[in-house]
């Protein structure tokens, strides 16, 4: 179960730091070196000056740096601490497929002990661990908020949070690099806040991005232990800041991430219809509109359905019995795991067809990742690529099912959006 806290955020002042689009960023690990580069030249404030990127620095003594120059700011009040702890609704307002959203949630510390409560559903790397870790050494704070779902039909925790929000303008504001608005208040009405604490009690928390993130503050917080440190209070090393985000709200939005098959020695359109039409219907689809369509039909019917895409031609292939995944599929996973599109695409696909296994897979020998349907449709034609799937999104209900089961997805299963935005506000250790 989850023991959540107020706390008193350090925000930007942007009485001297100008617009708070100019500081923010998406998370670390979605910083490469364009990105990097973009963000520098946006302001001198930037917190990528602190939080660097997915690549990590080529110096330890680079982590130093970064820690120094958080100070600073503290010290010149580019970065101000807030004065009364609170809890803070995070509200994000985004378009997705011709509609306008808006995902809410709540910005918290989650007590770690216990182990937090929370459950996970991907598997985590010793690289960007270590770099968290070092960053988190040096600095003793949290940027980045660690992204987690949880289920509140009756809205116990949200309803009293957003009666508090109703009519007042926002603290913070800001908008990212793919034109969505992020608004950020303050809510420090002590009943509302025991309200929304109590409520959480007793729900499960997931971790929906952040799993490398949230492993470190736990590393960190059993190494301080380790060392005889006692916390101080909720802003310490025993507590992550987190943003909890109710899945029975609207706004939840997953994208699939579609494949772009590449580098086989020989491929056959006529060979991998052939092969796929002993447990697949395949039929022609006439357009990349049309592909989207014959997807969504299958996903709102809870089928089994991908689109293929070679030579300029695209093919709807759907599963004709669904009690053949057991078949297809191999592996000693849940049930929840192998009913995954992403798990059938693999297994009775890619694996069973080209054989791509999960090591090429993790490997990207032989596959590439699509931020969407539109790219890896342009992938193929440009030849970088041999064959393009597009596949329907995972449900956060699927992650919490697979999660419950304390398996891991297959790799790039999820893709939540938008991001939540490093810089709206943080969280300093005492």
């Amino acid at each position: 179960m989850a023991t959540i806290h107020p706390f008193r955020g350090v925000r930007y002042n942007t009485d001297l730091v100008g617009d708070l689009s100019k500081v923010v960023t998406q998370p670390y690990d979605r910083i490469g070196l364009q990105e990097m580069q973009e963000y520098l030249t946006r302001s001198p404030y930037n917190v990528v000056r602190i939080t660097g990127g997915k690549r990590p620095p080529a110096e330890d003594a680079d982590y130093k740096r970064r820690a120094e120059l958080f100070r600073s700011w503290l010290d010149q009040g580019v970065l101000q601490r807030d004065p009364t702890p609170g809890l803070y609704a995070y509200h994000q307002v985004f378009e997705h497929e011709g509609q306008t959203w808006t995902r809410r949630g709540v910005v918290c510390l989650l007590d770690l002990r216990e182990g937090g409560g929370a459950k996970a559903h991907e598997r985590t790397l010793k690289g960007p661990k270590e770099d968290r870790l070092k960053l988190l050494r040096a600095t003793r704070a949290n940027f980045g908020h660690i992204f987690m779902l949880y289920s509140d039909p009756q809205r116990r925790a949200s309803g009293p949070l957003e009666a508090q929000i109703s009519g007042r303008p926002p603290i913070a504001r800001a908008q990212d690099d793919f034109g969505n608005d992020h608004l950020l208040w303050q809510v420090t009405d002590k009943a509302t806040v025991e309200e929304v604490r109590a409520a959480l009690a007793d729900v499960v928390p997931y971790i929906a991005d952040g799993h490398h993130r949230f492993e470190t503050a736990r590393a960190y917080m059993e190494e301080c232990l380790r060392r005889g440190l006692v916390p101080s209070g909720p802003e310490s090393f025993a507590s992550r800041m987190v943003t909890l985000v109710n899945v029975a709200e609207p706004g939840c939005v997953v994208r699939p991430t579609p494949r772009v098959v590449h580098s086989l020695p020989s491929f056959s359109l006529e060979m991998f219809l052939s092969q796929a039409d002993r447990d697949f219907d395949a039929s022609p689809v006439p357009s990349l509109e049309a592909a989207k369509v014959h997807l969504q039909e299958g996903g709102a019917a809870g089928r089994p359905v991908f689109v293929a895409y070679a030579q300029g031609r695209f093919f709807g292939l759907e599963l004709r019995d669904p009690a053949a995944v057991d078949r297809l599929v191999p592996g000693p996973h849940a049930p929840e795991w192998k009913r995954l599109d992403v798990a059938i695409l693999h297994g009775a696909i890619l694996e069973r067809m080209f054989g791509i296994t999960e090591e090429k897979l993790a490997s990207q020998s032989h596959v590439d990742y699509a931020h969407d349907a539109d790219e890896a449709v342009r992938t193929v034609d440009t030849g970088k690529g041999q064959v393009a799937f597009l596949l329907n999104p995972t449900r956060a209900e699927q992650v919490m099912a697979v999660a419950d089961r304390g398996e891991r997805m297959p790799q790039k299963s999820t893709d939540f959006y938008p991001k939540l935005l490093t810089g709206m506000v943080a969280m300093r250790m005492d």
